[in-house]
């Protein structure tokens, strides 16, 4: 039975741990059901990757977290507090594995879920590292510039972007979209979404009628006017239509969610009867939703076929729908052998803080030190610049802000300085996405058609996991979603000590050395030349 609660991430000063370093992870615990989409089943996107397995293990994760000891560590498996262990102060005080099968008991997982022994994970549901729908923008936002580039002059404005999935993760199209200039029309099914969306700030406006949405996209095409449009309707019959009437969105991409268990809605059904379905008969519920991806996915080959420029952003639709018969969908290319894959050299990817105090002005303050850290004509300036004037804080202040190697380290320690001297109202915690250079093994997005061949090789999330723990971060987790990808993440607190200063010092520098270096043992010229310029790794 569904319990009905109303968590939100304690602010101020107040602790109700024995540490700032333990209060920290408990607040970003209660922030992941926050911003959840579903928090009342503890989901917090997907429609299945979860923040712990059950209400009573929430309570239990709460609970240690506010006994723990400064020298303790509590061990976490798939959403359930073990048990605490003994340890030192330099030692994480979190560490978890989420959602790992073997890989024959892949096919198994939801019956496991079922029984109450594990769960699905996500990337930064189950570590406690969700910050709402602005974790994936700047990673969304530089895939549709990287396609301007690209394809378009370096510009999308008077481009049309076609997409779909509004939930936690899909939400920030809409607005990255927008961001670059373009004309986005994304749909879903479900309407709460879309609305939710509007309400942050994610989406201009919303729509259940086709010739509506249609009208609004060309005229701000033809106009260069950078608009957003949230659609009410399954994308299947939304694109079969659009093809139908020769509507042709210069870029096509897509991030539902294609697990049947998860939130896919079949055609010919409401979300609340799919739900519905899924308790009765998921059987039939798959075998529907199965047919659906299959004309979703060729829809959008089709687009591909008469112009636009399409790929997919990392949900599993190519492998969801080649695994159904249609092998046609592996020849589309993901948004990172297209965009991203030259950040990845770099170390860049997904870095975020959020300010543990709830104050927005800490967030503010950090957003000032950017500008005094780094060059004027560096990316994160700009991109601060934009968040600043688009970006609505979800839950707990946070910021994402894409940095590489030495450049994460640099402003994560003086960050801790000004917490020491009182510039900052509380301490700040300093995370990341998954999703980066060198903590994921996922074949089908971020390790995909690797120069090398090593595109399944898992040994770099553990590699990456293990040395965060050696460096000393506050919470380490690895997780396995399915058969689909293996990864880690990580969460350092600048608390201001000196001893945090240390630590964030060498996880951070970890954690971009290895993506660095697992691109340089794969072969990438530009990651073998920051190898070089950093020292890192042998000749």
């Amino acid at each position: 039975m569904t319990v009905a609660r109303n968590i939100k991430a304690q602010r101020g000063p107040t602790l109700r741990c024995k540490g700032w370093r333990q209060e920290a992870i408990l607040r970003m615990l209660e922030n992941n059901l926050e911003n959840g989409e579903d928090p009342e089943r503890l989901v917090i996107y997907t429609g299945s990757a979860k923040a712990a397995r059950s209400w009573d293990d929430f309570d239990r994760i709460v609970a240690a977290l506010k006994g723990l000891e400064e020298y303790e560590t509590l061990v976490c498996q798939s959403g359930r507090a073990i048990a605490k262990f003994h340890t030192h102060p330099r030692a994480p005080r979190v560490i978890m594995a989420n959602g790992n099968v073997v890989g024959r008991w892949a096919d198994r997982h939801y019956e496991l879920q079922q029984k109450g022994l594990t769960l699905r994970p996500g990337m930064t549901a189950a570590a406690w590292q969700y910050i709402g729908s602005q974790g994936i923008l700047q990673g969304t936002y530089q895939s549709f510039i990287g396609a301007a580039e690209r394809f378009f002059g370096g510009t999308l404005r008077g481009r049309t972007i076609l997409t779909a999935g509004c939930g936690g993760m899909g939400g920030a199209q809409p607005l990255a979209g927008k961001m670059a200039g373009a004309a986005v029309l994304v749909v879903d099914p479900r309407r709460a979404r879309i609305q939710r969306r509007i309400d942050t700030g994610y989406c201009d406006r919303l729509t259940e009628n086709l010739d509506e949405a249609v009208k609004w996209v060309e005229t701000a095409k033809s106009t260069g006017t950078a608009l957003s449009v949230g659609l009410v309707g399954n994308a299947a019959e939304v694109h079969t239509e659009l093809l139908a009437r020769g509507f042709v969105p210069d870029i096509v991409t897509d991030q539902v969610s294609v697990d049947p268990m998860g939130n896919y809605v079949p055609v010919g059904m409401t979300p609340e009867e799919a739900d519905a379905l899924k308790e009765s008969d998921p059987k039939e519920l798959t075998r529907r939703a199965h047919e659906t991806l299959l004309t979703h996915m060729r829809a959008i080959l089709e687009f591909e076929k008469r112009g636009s420029i399409a790929f997919e952003y990392g949900n599993g639709l190519r492998l969801k729908t080649a695994d159904l018969g249609l092998k046609e969908a592996l020849k589309l290319e993901s948004f990172v052998t297209m965009f991203i894959r030259p950040f990845f050299c770099d170390g860049v990817g997904p870095f975020r803080w959020l300010a543990i105090s709830g104050e927005e002005s800490d967030i503010a303050e950090i957003d000032g030190m950017i500008g005094e850290i780094f060059s004027s004509n560096h990316p994160i300036n700009h991109w601060i610049e934009m968040a600043r004037k688009y970006v609505h804080f979800q839950g707990l202040p946070a910021r994402i802000g894409w940095l590489g190697h030495g450049e994460r380290s640099k402003l994560g320690v003086a960050v801790n300085e000004a917490v020491a001297r009182g510039r900052l109202k509380g301490p700040i915690a300093f995370t990341r996405d998954h999703l980066d250079s060198g903590s994921v093994t996922s074949i089908y997005r971020e390790t995909e058609r690797m120069k090398d061949g090593s595109d399944g090789i898992s040994d770099w999330p553990i590699l990456n996991a293990l040395l965060a723990c050696s460096g000393g971060a506050d919470l380490v987790a690895v997780h396995s979603n399915l058969d689909i990808s293996s990864s880690a993440g990580q969460t350092c607190v600048a608390d201001g000590s000196q001893l945090a200063s240390e630590r964030i010092r060498d996880v951070l520098n970890g954690d971009t050395g290895i993506g660095v270096m697992r691109h340089a043992e794969a072969g990438y010229e530009r990651a073998l030349e920051n190898k070089r310029q950093y020292e890192l790794g042998f000749e």
